[in-house]
């Protein structure tokens, strides 16, 4: 595999947003068309902990299994292609499975270059540097940066797996290699971590999970994503022809406000200024990034901390027709009162699925879900399950239940952590098996958050009708730890004008009961014309948890759209529904 001349832009593909994605994405991507990097992300809050559990069945694990299924498919295709692999497929054993790769190409017949980056795993040390919890962590990951990728890359590794670093960064890494970057490029770093956060999460850049998918005339399979970055560090989203889905202002919009915060968005090795990104519509399946600004990173390094909390059960009751919330009553009298030892945590959740006069039973019923949550398993075991069952014949009538009675089975929570960062040995393993430590960055820059920018004016008086917010808004949502974030834009100026003004966090409480008591902070990007909410604390502690009917709220942003408020008929199409027309023209 040879390097590529340094003038042109690099072309970056991603064929994996997480552990799990589409399995022959990768051989898509190399038959597609030219690419000079491939890089996957297989990462996760969640998959760290999996990960984890299989630490601790198999030392010799710890990695994602599938990326060595999909390099024995397509290993000697990036070969004969040229093509150099980036992954951060080594989760917690990025060794182990550079070592498996290497026995992989031999037992192909290839000669391919190894390289590895370690050090952010911090578990063995997680007391002497202020990381240990209770319940103890079962995983400590700091996020690296881009570098180390990139040492591995200049001592000429074909393929590089990674530990735990930013998502981001398996694109970053390859970009500063290409084009040289200083550690201080700070405006090049940025606009490849904004490129890179676009493509990281594959299909989602390609209208995978787009609020206006409607538009899009065929997202059966849509393509992954491709990152034509340039020297100065703007770029273009694409994807290769004749694939599904499509690549407008829309659709990188966005991702670009996925799991994010406010105008700075902090890593490793850069500051982005999210509040400086400009998009612009460069042709079919084209968007251009340009004018993003970076600054110095912070002097910490955000860590994973993932542990098991316990053991979790639940029981679903199905209520049927009439009477709804006193058959609700009943039972949860019932169970409560025969609970021999209540659970750390017994928690109700009614959902009101039922319809007046349905035309089938299903349509009929609500779900009254009992979550209990416990260390000694023996309490939300059958101990819980069985007094669910024993009132078959003696509560409600139409009792029954979604599943019989099971055993507790463990969840667990996540925690956040802060290390400084000389206190993580980020090195890079190169192929001929030299360590090179990763120095920290220099200079620092304390995290702040950006002020609140000037506001247009808003629109001027005039009719409203009571609509649906996701007539003129589209959203993107999701978890950061118990976080959620919920990114809401909007396409034109008039729109931006009136959604600004209006959809303020006392909105967003009336729109979204859940957090009404929660802390939730608004933050304005108007060059997306977008403002994004961060809700504390609505996830619990993490997925893992399940503390929530949508434990990743991937699905929040769809509720704050699916909510009706008064709209200015002038930024509604007709009759306030959305135009069947209007095709990708973001």
């Amino acid at each position: 595999m040879n390097a590529q001349p340094a003038g042109r832009a690099v072309r970056i593909g991603n064929c994996s947003g997480f552990y799990g994605d589409r399995l022959r994405a990768m051989r898509e991507m190399l038959e597609g068309g030219e690419l000079d990097y491939l890089t996957g992300d297989y990462l996760a809050e969640l998959t760290m902990l999996i990960l984890g559990r299989d630490r601790m069945k198999d030392p010799e694990l710890g990695y994602a299994k599938t990326f060595l299924r999909q390099l024995e498919d397509c290993l000697g295709l990036a070969v004969d292609k040229g093509v150099k692999i980036v992954a951060n497929a080594g989760g917690l054993n990025p060794a182990g499975l550079a070592t498996a790769v290497r026995d992989l190409a031999g037992r192909l017949g290839l000669d391919v270059a190894v390289a590895h980056v370690e050090g952010d795993d911090l578990i063995a040390r997680a007391a002497e540097l202020g990381l240990a919890a209770d319940p103890p962590p079962l995983t400590a990951n700091a996020y690296l940066g881009a570098w180390g990728i990139a040492e591995c890359l200049n001592a000429g590794a074909d393929l590089v797996v990674t530990g735990r670093v930013t998502d981001a960064s398996v694109i970053v890494g390859p970009a500063a290699a290409h084009f040289g970057w200083a550690r201080d490029d700070f405006d090049a770093l940025a606009g490849a971590v904004a490129a890179g956060h676009v493509i990281e999460c594959g299909a989602q850049a390609t209208g995978g999970n787009y609020a206006f998918f409607t538009e899009i005339a065929d997202l059966d399979r849509p393509g992954f994503p491709i990152a034509e970055i340039e020297a100065d560090g703007s770029s273009t989203i694409t994807k290769h022809p004749g694939t599904g889905g499509a690549v407008t202002v829309g659709t990188v919009t966005a991702q670009l406000l996925y799991e994010v915060t406010g105008g700075r968005y902090a890593g490793p090795d850069v500051t982005t200024r999210l509040d400086t990104v400009r998009l612009t519509q460069d042709g079919p399946d084209r968007v251009r990034i340009s004018g993003v600004r970076g600054e110095a990173p912070p002097p910490t390094l955000k860590v994973s901390l993932n542990a098991l909390a316990g053991f979790r059960n639940e029981a679903v009751f199905v209520l049927t027709g009439l009477d709804i919330e006193a058959k609700a009553a009943l039972v949860r009298r019932q169970v409560e009162a025969d609970l021999t030892t209540r659970p750390a945590e017994l928690e109700w959740t009614l959902a009101r699925t039922d319809h007046p006069d349905a035309d089938t039973e299903e349509a009929a019923s609500a779900l009254l879900r009992c979550t209990v949550r416990d260390r000694d398993p023996k309490l939300v075991g059958r101990a819980f399950s069985s007094v669910a069952v024993e009132y078959a014949l003696a509560s409600y009538p139409g009792f029954s239940l979604t599943a019989p009675p099971g055993n507790g089975q463990p969840y667990a929570v996540f925690t956040p952590g802060y290390v400084d960062a000389a206190e993580v040995p980020h090195t890079a393993v190169l192929p001929d098996g030299g360590r090179i430590p990763i120095a920290c960055v220099t200079p620092t820059r304390a995290l702040e958050p950006v002020g609140e920018p000037e506001l247009p004016d808003p629109l001027p008086p005039g009719p409203v009708r009571h609509a649906p917010l996701g007539l003129v808004a589209g959203a993107r949502s999701g978890d950061k730890g118990g976080d959620a974030n919920v990114g809401v834009w909007v396409r034109t100026d008039d729109q931006w004008r009136w959604l600004v003004h209006t959809l303020t966090v006392d909105t967003l409480k009336t729109l979204l009961p859940e957090a009404k008591n929660l802390t939730v902070t608004r933050h304005v990007l108007p060059n997306l014309r977008a403002v994004n909410f961060v809700v504390e604390g609505i996830l619990g502690r993490g997925v893992a948890s399940q503390a929530r009917f949508d434990p990743q709220a991937k699905g929040l942003g769809e509720w704050l759209r699916s909510r009706y408020l008064y709209i200015p008929e002038t930024l509604l199409d007709g009759d306030g529904t959305e135009n069947p027309e209007r095709k990708n023209t973001e």
